[in-house]
């Protein structure tokens, strides 16, 4: 026996060509004879150096990569990346049936043929990687793999990964479906390795200062959101950055004196910003306010490396601006809902108008879940999950938002391990799908740049225009305090209104105009006006919004338990009647068949 039947060169050659044709199986033995020739066996592959395996690449690579996959060798990140090997044919072999589920899943979700492909050929570098069966590999597996990947990459001087990224991206929503992973994917865009790689260099040169903050973190994380722990953690580390760079004899949180803060205020105030020349004032607020929380809460958190004194103080931070909310016109409003209407994306239909009506903010809007609608009585209502503020509330559904939500569901289709109501490709909108998608439709429409939280500022802007309590507005919009609620009224004080339009009568009467056009002077599009106004006339005035713009609020006061009315008001409310019946409106038709019948009632005893 030689020493190649010795190493068990015959059974992998037999194994590795069993089940193919002759003319493949002779080229596949052509390969793993080669591999023999030039390793010896795969430890001599294991052994050898990088150089010495590329090399081998077009000589023997399928061979290799067979190995690989069958856990026979472990390759080095630098080789994957090296070799470009794509592992998804030996793969389909050696884990057939994986291969089928991970497929189906893969079209299920939408994705194409070729990012399938793709996606399980990552799947492959991960399990190998990381010595770990396939249908094992887990969120810690492919944490580990990015990781070493990307280091690889770095040592070659090749660091954009942005199409491994998407397929591992891609690959963790289909393993979230087949149930081998607990987690949707979500991107980190590089912050994550960023921010590890400071916190290393900040634990290198300050370790005590390091664990101080860590410990703070850690205490904060009970209490604070997500989002709002992100916010606190990179404050503080851009602080500590800050500290090593300029003052590097600072060691613990202890050695920090009021002129580090004072000197940090004005390198703060030379920062480049996101989307300007320097950092916003609001930006600078929250790093220095996030200081000053963080050294007067050391003591309470009996925490022992802290300095004698607070060397931040409230006078530190700039005056807060007090901004009004930015809001679109009704004419900009109705421009915008007629585009949304025809535009042929679901997503963009729905997500657009739900937030136009309800006034929720972008992420309470995704993170929706499948029974967010509930049936109340006759109507339907959104029950919005517990968001920023941490409030529950629910809001009235308009019966056009109750269709888009129905047809969304119907074509989202049942992906029974996320009870999220938007997904796209089974995986969680990101708010940037929202804003791009809001950006085009307002350039449609004509209307210029429009944010997701601009749709919140209008619903309520148009609900307090026409009369909406402050209460049912902080109600809607999931306010804490009425002083969140007050900022409207500022855009829309009806006092003002009435006396300076008061004022400005007296002054036109000093020039003794015409106060109506002479009838000839009425053209059609000004009749046409006059028409719609008289048409949408209220018991106690008359609603002037644009044609276009429909309005859930207008039989709101009608519809609640005080409302009281009497029979000279029966011409009115009939003309209501006949309008709700005119557009469709049931439920508001309803509420003033109820009105009539009452007052009929009344006239009748």
């Amino acid at each position: 026996m030689t020493a190649r039947e010795l190493l068990g060169e015959p059974d992998l050659v037999a194994e590795f060509t069993s089940s193919k044709t002759d003319s493949s199986a002779t080229k596949r033995r052509r390969q793993a004879r080669a591999f023999f020739a030039r390793f010896g066996d795969p430890a001599g592959w294991q052994r050898a150096s990088l150089v010495d395996q590329l090399a081998a690449e077009p000589e023997c690579g399928r061979f290799v990569a067979w190995l690989i996959v069958t856990g026979r060798v472990r390759p080095s990140p630098d080789y994957l990346l090296g070799c470009r090997g794509n592992l998804a044919a030996v793969g389909d072999r050696v884990h057939a049936a994986l291969s089928v589920e991970f497929t189906n899943m893969s079209k299920e979700l939408g994705y194409p043929v070729v990012l399938a492909r793709r996606q399980w050929s990552a799947l492959l570098h991960i399990a190998a990687l990381t010595a770990t069966a396939a249908n094992r590999v887990g969120d810690a597996q492919i944490d580990d793999a990015v990781q070493q990947l990307r280091s690889a990459a770095d040592r070659a001087g090749n660091r954009s990964l942005r199409n491994l990224t998407a397929n591992v991206f891609g690959m963790q929503a289909v393993l979230f479906h087949l149930g081998l992973i607990d987690r949707l994917p979500t991107r980190s865009n590089g912050r994550a390795g960023r921010r590890d790689a400071q916190w290393r260099h900040i634990t290198e040169h300050a370790p005590l200062l390091a664990i101080t903050l860590r410990d703070y973190l850690d205490q904060m994380g009970v209490r604070l959101r997500p989002n709002s722990l992100a916010s606190v953690e990179k404050s503080l580390r851009i602080f500590a950055g800050y500290l090593i760079e300029h003052h590097p004899d600072i060691r613990c949180v202890a050695d920090v004196r009021r002129n580090h803060v004072q000197a940090y205020k004005t390198w703060l105030a030379t920062r480049t910003g996101n989307r300007g020349p320097s950092l916003a004032n609001q930006t600078i607020r929250t790093r220095l306010g996030t200081l000053a929380a963080f050294f007067a809460r050391l003591d309470e958190l009996d925490i022992a490396d802290r300095p004698p004194r607070a060397p931040v103080l409230r006078s530190d931070l700039p005056i807060k601006d007090d901004p009004l909310p930015r809001f679109i016109d009704d004419a900009a409003s109705a421009k915008l809902l007629t585009a949304v209407r025809d535009h042929p994306d679901p997503f963009t239909r729905t997500a657009i108008e739900l937030l136009a009506r309800t006034g929720m903010r972008q992420s309470e809007l995704l993170a929706l879940t499948t029974d967010a609608v509930v049936q109340i009585g006759s109507s339907y209502w959104l029950r919005v999950p517990l968001g920023k503020l941490h409030t529950d509330r629910y809001i009235p559904l308009h019966p056009h938002l109750k269709t888009l939500l129905d047809d969304w569901m119907t074509q989202r289709g049942d992906i029974a391990r996320s009870k999220l109501l938007f997904l796209e490709r089974g995986r969680r909108i990101r708010p940037s799908r929202l804003a791009t998608a809001l950006h085009s439709v307002a350039a449609e429409a004509g209307i210029g740049h429009v944010t997701p939280h601009q749709l919140r500022h209008t619903l309520a802007t148009q609900a307090i225009n026409r009369g909406m309590s402050l209460e049912a507005i902080a109600a809607l919009l999931g306010h804490k305090s009425m002083s969140m609620t007050l900022v409207y009224a500022r855009i829309a004080d009806r006092t003002v209104a009435d006396e300076y339009f008061a004022v400005t009568q007296k002054v036109e009467a000093l020039y003794d105009q015409d106060r109506q056009l002479p009838a000839d002077a009425e053209g059609s599009e000004m009749a046409k006006l006059r028409r719609e106004a008289h048409r949408r006339m209220l018991g106690n005035g008359y609603c002037a919004r644009p044609v276009e713009l429909d309005c859930h609020f207008e039989s709101i006061c009608e519809s609640c338990t005080f409302f009281v009315t009497t029979i000279e008001f029966r011409p009115t409310l009939q003309r209501q009647r006949d309008d709700a019946a005119a557009k469709g409106q049931v439920g508001r038709k309803k509420i003033f068949d109820g009105l009539l019948d009452r007052l009929d009632g009344d006239a009748a005893s």
